[in-house]
């Protein structure tokens, strides 16, 4: 039988998916938080009072609405909730609303490739790369700590754009950035449900936003002692960063390759 070359990496075990199991691996079971750490970090900038009575209880939850289990992040506090497993070459879909509890802004994002000690990004997160799900900038780049990635842009006022047909530039916080826009806004109204498709293959990830793609890039790695490293796998981190979030799927499934469609 062949094997699909999805890796799951959990402590020093590594798991090959093969092709006779289901598609999708729900990461989130319906139930409980329980295959998933929590950790608090750092109160949001002028709602310090907030942080008081944080725990990691009411931060993440689970809760029912209209006969469906949602994971429910509060946002009163920067936070993560982490995967315990590290994933390679895979297609992950989120399904996530905003709720109506915004204490700074309606911020999030889906961390992907994260990897070290929760605290060294932003005092907060593991280092990691980020699909922006921030309100209005859903299916940004941000590179945290020494990731890097070469993407395809175009200048902007301020940054850079994604645009497949652009120039390829590399991007970190020691090159032309770390942040990069999305090609177009497909977010839909807060209160909706959005869809983000992420496909991470050897060192290329497609940011795909309600069906269209708003980002790719290319060569993730992370610099060490001035040297880019390739970064191909970590863990999924889910933040808490201002703003009550609902999600109601998070999924994942092997992949062999990206569709070619989302390349083109």
């Amino acid at each position: 039988m062949k094997k699909l070359t999805f890796l799951v990496l959990s402590l020093s075990t590594v798991f090959l998916f093969s092709s006779c199991e289901k598609p999708w691996q729900p990461l989130f079971n319906g139930e409980n938080l329980d295959n998933w750490d929590k950790h608090l970090g750092t109160p949001l900038t002028g709602y310090e009072d907030l942080s008081l009575t944080a725990t990691p209880e009411n931060v993440f939850a689970v809760v029912e609405e209209n006969g469906i289990k949602l994971i429910r992040i509060s946002g009163i506090v920067n936070g993560s909730l982490a995967t315990r497993d590290t994933f390679q070459n895979y297609h992950l879909q989120l399904i996530f609303k905003w709720g109506d509890e915004i204490h700074t802004k309606q911020n999030s994002g889906l961390l992907y490739h994260s990897f070290g000690n929760f605290g060294t990004a932003l005092g907060t997160w593991m280092t990691n790369i980020e699909c922006q799900l921030m309100h209005e900038r859903l299916g940004d780049t941000y590179l945290m700590e020494n990731t890097c990635c070469e993407t395809a842009v175009k200048p902007l006022d301020e940054g850079f754009i994604f645009a497949k047909n652009g120039e390829s530039k590399q991007f970190g916080k020691d090159y032309n950035g770390q942040g990069i826009k999305k090609a177009v806004d497909a977010e839909k109204p807060a209160g909706e449900w959005n869809t983000v498709d992420l496909y991470c293959m050897g060192r290329t990830s497609v940011h795909v936003v309600n069906g269209q793609v708003v980002m790719i890039n290319n060569n993730t790695g992370k610099v060490e002692n001035g040297k880019i490293v390739p970064l191909t796998s970590g863990k999924i981190q889910l933040q808490s960063e201002g703003a009550e979030l609902f999600i109601k799927t998070i999924q994942i499934k092997p992949i062999k390759e990206i569709p070619k469609e989302l390349l083109q």
